[in-house]
């Protein structure tokens, strides 16, 4: 028989030896896990983040071509404004009648000026606001997702 007291009784020094590496490799296991799902969730909201971008700068391109175009037009309508000006001014005999009919084409033109200046805000305006709006609350539901 052995008597040998700390033959008898076990070790706690060697049992907490052989479950470290054990509790070592779940927590590890467990670390890389999460890490993954992380890592999931950030990429998900990479590529929306992408394709949100890819839009909002497909709905610029759109509101600048919007905005372009209505531009020419008003362009268009000046200039023919202005040519139409020069003919009525070459029919003119007297100085009275040259400035009543500047007068008359200044008046008309700062009208037409003001309400084409209106138009073309409210069209950047409409641009801008249909650019940033979906890419701001879509960045923002992109990232609480990830978080």
């Amino acid at each position: 028989m052995n008597t040998n007291p700390k033959a008898a009784t076990p070790n706690p020094t060697s049992s907490a030896r052989a479950n470290a590496p054990q509790a070592f490799r779940e927590i590890a296991d467990r670390g890389a896990r999460e890490t993954h799902e992380t890592l999931d969730k950030m990429s998900a909201a990479a590529t929306e983040t992408a394709d949100l971008i890819k839009d909002s700068y497909s709905t610029a391109v759109k509101g600048a071509q919007d905005y372009n175009n209505k531009f020419i037009e008003f362009f268009h309508a000046n200039t023919n404004a202005a040519f139409e000006f020069l003919q009525k001014l070459s029919s003119v005999k007297s100085p009275s009648a040259f400035v009543e009919l500047s007068t008359e084409h200044a008046r008309e033109q700062f009208e037409t000026l003001t309400e084409q200046t209106k138009e073309l805000t409210a069209l950047a305006q409409k641009g801008t606001l249909a650019t940033t709006e979906p890419f701001k609350t879509g960045i923002a539901k992109a990232f609480n997702r990830a978080a």
